[in-house]
């Protein structure tokens, strides 16, 4: 996969905490990566953005950022209201290609869900991840409700003839309830796709020496970490 998209079924799932544990692993695995941040809202400049997260906690990542608007909406509204240009899904499909020419693989991160607009056209993630032909990580919450958004986010990924890699669990609770417990057994069924890691809660309060250390251990094999799907349902079932 020299490409991978990253996105989310909603906001405030842990992308970028996923992100970052993919590049850890990949960095572990002897990869060179470059995490690239479609859209950057809700910082102001010079402020660390969601890319800089990911290199204080994966390590020696490659990092660029297409642009960044102050308001903490969706990029196209965001764009709007800073009076700037938003970005396209075709420059993010050629900043990705171009860093994939010097890196063996390429994080593309988005911004909340799948089909939040970039632009005024209605440009989103999943038309620069077709551009791209690239394979698609869905990252989804643990609990009530994730099996809903979860299903839809992959059903308009399969609509548009893109591949879906599987989903990962963007933070497992310390303490997880009936539904979360549930959930494991429940996404891939629903989904039709691999549950390819869990990522604890709270992880991007690591140190980050230790954070590096973990991530192989949340992720599966498919994302150079030893993550068991089986073995880690049997230990949560209800």
């Amino acid at each position: 996969m020299p490409v991978l998209v990253i996105t989310g079924t909603g906001t405030e799932v842990g992308k970028t905490v996923v992100t970052a544990a993919v590049a850890a692993a990949a960095l572990s695995a002897g990869r060179s990566v470059a995490v690239l941040k479609a859209a950057q809202t809700g910082v102001g400049p010079g402020e660390p953005g969601d890319a800089a997260e990911v290199a204080r906690l994966a390590g020696a990542v490659t990092t660029a950022e297409l642009a960044r608007f102050p308001d903490p909406l969706a990029p196209a509204t965001a764009a709007r209201r800073a009076g700037r240009a938003p970005v396209h899904p075709h420059e993010v499909a050629e900043q990705a290609a171009k860093l994939a020419t010097e890196h063996d693989l390429v994080l593309v991160e988005g911004a909340g869900g799948l089909l939040v607009r970039f632009d005024a056209a209605g440009g989103t993630l999943a038309d620069a991840a077709g551009l791209l032909s690239a394979p698609v990580l869905v990252v989804a919450s643990a609990g009530l409700g994730t099996l809903n958004v979860s299903e839809l986010t992959v059903r308009e990924l399969r609509g548009r003839g893109l591949d879906v890699a599987g989903l990962v669990i963007g933070s497992w609770p310390a303490r997880p309830d009936l539904a979360s417990r549930c959930n494991l057994a429940d996404l891939p069924d629903v989904t039709g796709v691999p549950l390819l890691g869990a990522v604890p809660a709270g992880s991007a309060a690591l140190d980050p020496a230790g954070f590096r250390a973990a991530a192989p251990h949340w992720l599966s094999p498919r994302l150079d970490g030893t993550w068991d799907a089986e073995a880690f349902r049997v230990r949560e079932a209800p």
